[in-house]
């Protein structure tokens, strides 16, 4: 019985000794300077409305103005929250909106469509931050203002 109490001890040193040096190894948490003429709010026929939803829900992720909770600080949650937002400003940066074409805008608007339709996004994120949930007047802002960019592409070809 002792020999079990000795190495739980053990196993649990090596434990808080990982988490402590985990500590130093900090993933680069920045947020680039946003051209605010640049962003999706500047872009002609963009609703205020979708630009809330975003701003509330997806703009952590998906923009130059994530916020940074104090549990970005701990290890591993800054390894996570790093890497969510290095991938989600890649997949779409509502920050720098005017650097997509009208067909990638068009496409990315979709896309967030069905992401939010599916539940994928804002995905598990909710949980730590419960104000980013999306209720269902938010994911049909999201979606109308995908129809009406594919209407409107339509209109314009």
């Amino acid at each position: 019985m002792r020999r079990k109490i000795d190495r739980l001890l053990q196993l649990s040193a090596v434990v808080v000794a990982v988490l402590i040096a985990a500590q130093f190894l900090r993933p680069n948490r920045t947020n680039p300077p946003t051209d605010v003429n640049r962003t999706i709010a500047a872009h002609a026929g963009v609703t205020s409305e979708l630009v809330r939803v975003l701003d509330r829900s997806c703009g952590d992720c998906h923009s130059n103005s994530t916020v940074w909770p104090w549990y970005t600080n701990i290890a591993p949650f800054s390894w996570f929250m790093a890497y969510g937002v290095n991938e989600g400003r890649k997949a779409v940066n509502f920050s720098d909106w005017v650097g997509y074409s009208p067909g990638q805008q068009r496409k990315l608007l979709t896309e967030s469509c069905h992401d939010v339709m599916s539940g994928k996004m804002p995905g598990p994120y909710t949980v730590l931050r419960p104000e980013t949930r999306l209720s269902s007047q938010d994911i049909d802002t999201i979606c109308a203002a995908a129809r009406k960019a594919e209407a409107n592409a339509g209109v314009s070809q």
